[in-house]
Formats: C-alpha cells, structure tokens, sequence
C-alpha cells in the first residue's frame, strides 16, 4: 500500500524549446509550470519530449501525474516525437494515470485517445477568452471537482493557439465551452484533462510571444495591435484556473 506521506511526483513533458524571454525571465518553462501546479514536497522531474526525451516505461508507475505543455507544432503531425508521445499518452490513460494536457497537449491527448485534431475554422484565437464551465456534467460525475461553488460558471483564460480540437475520444465530456472553440476542455473520467487555454501563463508571456509570432510572420501587425491593446484591459482568472489543475493532479 502506497504510504500517504510519501513525496508526490509529477512529470512535465515539455513540447516546446524555451524562448529566450521565458529562459531570462523564469529561468525555463519548467519552472513556469511547477509555480503554477506545483506544491511544497513534491518532486517534479523534466521530459523534453520536443528533443526525444521521455521516461522509461518501467518509471511511469512511479509517476502521480504528468503535464503536457503546449508547443509550436502541429498536435496532428507525424514527427516521430510527437507519434511516440501519443503512444506514451495511450499508455498513460490505460493506466489510469493523471494527465493533464495545456493547448498542443490538450490536442495530442485528444488525438492519441481517438479524437479529431486540426486547424481551427475561425483563425488564430490569440488573447484572453471567457470560458463557459459546464457545470452540470461536471458535479454528478467528477472528482476532481466536487466542490464546484467556487468556481465561477465563467472563467478568463489566457489563448493562443491556430489548431482545435474538432471531435472529442470517445468516452470524453466537454466541460468548457466559449463562442470561439468549441471545445475549450475535455474530461476522461477523473483521470484525463484537456485545457486548451494557458493556465499557466502570465501576461508578460503573451505578450512576448505574440512579438515572436509577428516577427516571424505567423501573424499580422494589425492583429498583434489588437490583440495587445486588450490584453491590457483583461485579466485571467488564474487562481480558479490554477486550483482546478491542481484539484485534478492531486486530489483535494
């Protein structure tokens, strides 16, 4: 029997090189994660996954949960990392693991358990969007979010992405919606949680990345304007965000 004060451990497979900001400001976005989920006398240990690193399948037992971050490419391409990562998440959701999946995360979760993934029809949701919780699937049927009088039926979360998920796993709940994407997260019982929104970023972090997507063309002058001039105007509600994801990882 698994000792209740043994140390908890997590694993966060990074999909993404750090950006130079990330790295000077944050020191990586390993630590990024582990200040927004993490808690006091837990282990957490780093996978680039993006560079072909990943535990050993002999190790994942030792594991109470793993983070799938974000990341530039697409969750529906074949790179070998990215088809070896979905095997891992297959593997991981027949062992009833924690997975917790952040934007290209949360669509490599849906595509690996048997979901549709690709661009999504609007464009580029880059900003900060309200999120609709659906409340009334998650309170009969969820776990990791029975005390639900807390959480606001409404949540703004920071967004930044040009793919969707198009169709959920079969078995999978959708449990936030917004006018944009219609699938904003995505539940597998008490053990698979997709968040396509960024709970874990901070503002200045968007903003910096939206520098990068203008200067390397992958979005247009105009839209960055925009998009800056009401990011500072909006908040996340990252609290409520965080305690969700750690609720789910974790348990009460």
């Amino acid at each position: 029997m698994k000792d209740d004060v043994a140390e908890k451990r997590f694993a966060l497979l990074l999909a993404a090189s750090d950006s130079e900001y990330v790295k000077k400001v944050y020191g990586g976005y390993f630590n990024v994660f582990v200040a927004a989920f993490g808690g006091e006398g837990e282990r957490w240990d780093l996978f680039r996954v993006v560079e072909g690193e990943f535990p050993e399948m002999e190790e994942l037992d030792k594991y109470d949960g793993f983070v799938v971050s974000g990341s530039p490419y697409d969750a529906y391409g074949n790179d070998s990392w990215i088809i070896k990562l979905c095997f891992l998440l297959q593997t991981l959701d027949a062992m009833a693991k924690k997975v917790l999946g952040i934007c290209f995360g949360h669509q490599v979760l849906c595509r690996a358990l048997g979901g549709k993934v690709g661009k999504a029809y609007s464009g580029w949701d880059i900003g900060i969007r309200k999120v609709k919780i659906v409340k009334d699937y998650l309170k009969p049927k969820s776990n990791f979010l029975e005390e639900l009088d807390e959480i606001p039926s409404s949540l703004s979360i920071i967004e930044c992405h040009q793919d969707e998920v198009w169709e959920v796993p079969l078995g999978a709940n959708v449990i936030a919606f917004s006018d944009k994407t219609g699938v904003e997260m995505f539940a597998i019982e008490d053990h698979i949680l997709g968040i396509q929104g960024h709970p874990e970023y901070t503002k200045d972090i968007l903003n910096n990345l939206i520098d990068r997507l203008l200067n390397n063309d992958s979005i247009e002058r105009g839209f960055a304007e925009n998009a800056k001039i009401l990011l500072q105007i909006a908040e996340p509600d990252r609290k409520h965000l965080e305690k969700i994801c750690r609720r789910f990882l974790k348990g009460r």
